[in-house]
């Protein structure tokens, strides 16, 4: 597997690009594209890597996904036992870029204040608070919109986008990756995903991404900025929040399905990496 380079479809002349996605799970695979990506989760819940940042998405979030950054929206796979997955996964997304309107038009003295998002997105960004509202309501006006009025509603949401506060950044570093890194962290990612429910050696990871042990570890640490261990932590904890989601599950429970080998070592991440103990989580 690779960090795929996902081409977004694009008329000629177009100023963006909107994308409605709905289906039983978002794209799964690590990719990346040119274009920026505004992205707002209508329904749908899972796990999003974005560069280093791992954590997780639910419906109503709004995301800023920078240029060539690469990403992943991995969606929870639905059970029966989890009702709240079995409903469609639905995103709306607008892909743009410095060249969708000429390098020119950027440069007019217009748009020096919107041109901002071009940097400020490079590491991703999580909108939150009066933001999030006010530019969710300009992105679903923009579904239905046509002609000038598309366009005005375009700017407006990045003029909300680069004056907004209360954002959180996601990754340390931007996460762009060169094809044969992109490859082998990818083949990382999937072997993590699926094994996190156990014990996993550092040996075996290694060989996934047919490097040494010693090598693993450098090479991890290098393009993530943290180590193997404390990514795992963050996948395990990811699906434990999608655990505890079910209240007829204990906490003892949730600790060794999610990959855990004890309650106090689960308890105790668990609270560093969501700021609260598991038996007082709300999604």
């Amino acid at each position: 597997m690779k960090v795929v380079a996902f081409n977004v479809p694009q008329v000629k002349k177009e100023a963006f690009r909107l994308q409605l996605d709905q289906g039983r799970i978002f794209y799964d695979q690590l990719h990346h594209h040119p274009e920026i990506q505004i992205m707002l989760v209508q329904s749908g819940e899972g796990t999003l890597i974005a560069g280093d940042y791992v954590g997780r998405f639910t419906a109503h979030d709004l995301y800023v996904i920078g240029s060539n950054q690469a990403h992943v929206f991995r969606s929870d796979i639905p059970d029966s036992a989890s009702p709240r997955l079995l409903r469609t996964a639905k995103a709306i997304s607008i892909y743009f870029n410095e060249h969708y309107l000429g390098d020119s038009f950027w440069q007019l003295e217009e748009m020096k204040g919107l041109k901002k998002i071009f940097s400020r997105s490079a590491r991703g960004l999580k909108i939150l608070g009066k933001t999030k509202t006010e530019a969710t309501d300009l992105i679903l006006q923009l579904k239905n919109a046509s002609g000038a009025d598309k366009l005005i509603l375009f700017f407006s949401i990045l003029k909300k986008l680069n004056s907004a506060r209360n954002v959180k950044v996601l990754s340390i570093v931007p996460g762009e990756f060169k094809k044969e890194e992109g490859k082998r962290m990818n083949a990382i990612l999937q072997f993590t995903f699926r094994e996190s429910h156990r014990n996993i050696y550092l040996h075996e990871v290694a060989a996934v991404a047919s490097l040494t042990v010693e090598a693993f570890c450098r090479y991890f640490k290098q393009h993530t900025q943290k180590t193997y261990s404390s990514f795992l932590n963050e996948v395990r904890v990811s699906n434990a929040c999608r655990l505890l989601i079910n209240k007829d599950i204990t906490v003892r429970d949730v600790c060794y399905q999610a990959g855990f080998s004890n309650v106090s070592n689960f308890n105790r991440i668990f609270k560093k990496i969501t700021g609260v103990r598991p038996s007082a989580y709300v999604p």
